[in-house]
């Protein structure tokens, strides 16, 4: 890792640290309080979404707010404490101050048999009811006939809180990053979705851009949903987008294409893979998973894939306790980071050419092009080869990537040809 991949890696980790203490939800304070953290770093507009409000065929729910939750024995020695471990309650718990016995606890409570020391994660957003996680050997030794519990939280009329961000370019047409700001103290799913998304937004509002960029930072489902039912006006700019979920443990890189399969992002993301990434794999679109469902459902069927490292519940640690500070590393971020970076790169630089005169191939020495010797490399790196199918496919139709993924060359080597042949005059950016 170069001295500046450290510095950003140590950012990176950074912002994950400051994050994951915070008990987060799908509404809720926690949510403003990871949103303001983001918002030091971008200018983040942030929406309130009354409790209630229709999105398509939800509402926005009930605001939970919890405060403190914890079982103790009878006398009064605290066993699992929400202040210790925000994983310890499960989600949208509703408010208890209740004796009860073992029997009765167990049916509040989750833990993993096969995991024995680790606490499991859990919601129950659309139930009315409540519970606690905690490891299962901690279970078994609690032998005793009653116990307390006390959960002190509210759930009642509130909002739904997501934050964006627009970084306009010369175009209208938009490419949508989202990461989903819901989960509590899990740092890989989707700490590292959060301080990857903030990072890569500063990188793209610092360079000339031709596209618009539409950064959100939502809760999982209804977030997406909520954002979707007020945008339908913003919905038909979207040309590609990228969910970004579990992209900072040491795992190789998956890419679940989008519904269409062969969208431009798609092609984009797996050009980028096969040069910069060792070992990766592209999965098929599933109606599963995370907000890319909402995005490429139907009566949207946009381009969005979601990146990852290692994929949602592939992991041993995934939604566990053990997908704490440790599982995640400034160096995965940082590379994550810098792929995300050529990917929309290479979407932003993805022009379309057309020759000015395509009646055979332009005399290219007269013009400082050509070298007699076939593959010497030009001033500046380009092939005499990235040149010619450069001049060859600048026809209206094909695009750089088009080009690229035809030569069997880099997207990097055929752009170069063609800033050459642009300034000599050869090609013009043509119309789509």
């Amino acid at each position: 890792m170069t001295e500046g991949q450290s510095s950003v890696g140590g950012d990176l980790f950074g912002m994950v640290l400051d994050l994951y203490p915070i008990n987060r939800s799908i509404t809720g304070d926690g949510v403003r309080q990871t949103l303001a953290r983001i918002a030091q770093d971008i200018p983040l507009q942030l929406h309130e979404v009354p409790t209630g409000t229709p999105v398509l065929d939800w509402e926005v729910p009930r605001e939970w707010n919890a405060r403190a939750a914890r079982i103790e024995d009878m006398q009064g020695r605290i066993l699992v404490d929400f202040a210790d471990n925000n994983l310890h309650l499960v989600s949208y718990s509703m408010p208890v101050d209740r004796v009860l016995s073992r029997d009765e606890l167990a049916r509040h409570v989750h833990t993993l048999p096969d995991q024995p020391a680790l606490v499991p994660y859990r919601t129950a957003y659309y139930a009315e009811s409540w519970g606690f996680c905690l490891s299962h050997a901690l279970w078994e030794s609690m032998r005793d006939e009653s116990y307390r519990v006390v959960i002190d939280a509210s759930l009642e009329p509130g909002s739904l809180t997501y934050g964006e961000w627009l970084i306009p370019g010369e175009s209208a047409d938009e490419v949508l990053i989202s990461a989903h700001c819901c989960h509590p103290s899990l740092a890989n799913d989707n700490l590292s979705g959060l301080a990857v998304a903030t990072h890569l937004a500063r990188r793209m509002a610092s360079r000339k851009r031709r596209l618009s960029y539409r950064f959100l930072f939502t809760p999982a489902t209804v977030g997406a949903i909520t954002w979707l039912a007020r945008n339908e006006d913003v919905v038909p700019r979207i040309r590609h987008g990228l969910i970004l979920s579990c992209v900072g443990d040491r795992g190789g890189f998956h890419y679940k294409q989008s519904r269409q399969g062969d969208a431009l992002v798609d092609r984009a993301v797996a050009h980028v893979l096969k040069l910069r990434s060792p070992s990766y794999s592209l999965l098929p679109f599933g109606p599963f998973g995370y907000d890319e469902r909402q995005y490429c459902s139907p009566g949207y069927n946009l381009p969005v894939g979601c990146f990852m490292r290692s994929p949602n519940g592939t992991f041993p640690e995934y939604h566990t306790s053990a997908d704490n500070l440790d599982l995640v590393s400034p160096e995965a971020m940082a590379d994550s980071l810098d792929t995300l970076t050529a990917i929309l790169e290479l979407l932003d630089d993805n022009r379309l050419y057309e020759r000015l005169d395509g009646r055979g191939e332009p005399q290219l020495g007269r013009r400082g092009l050509y070298r007699a010797i076939s593959g010497q490399k030009e001033a500046g790196g380009v092939t005499q080869l990235a040149l010619l199918w450069v001049l060859n496919l600048a026809d209206g139709r094909h695009t750089l990537l088009d080009m690229a993924e035809r030569a069997q060359m880099s997207f990097g080597e055929i752009k170069a040809a063609a800033d050459l042949v642009a300034e000599a005059g050869l090609i013009l950016e043509a119309a789509r």
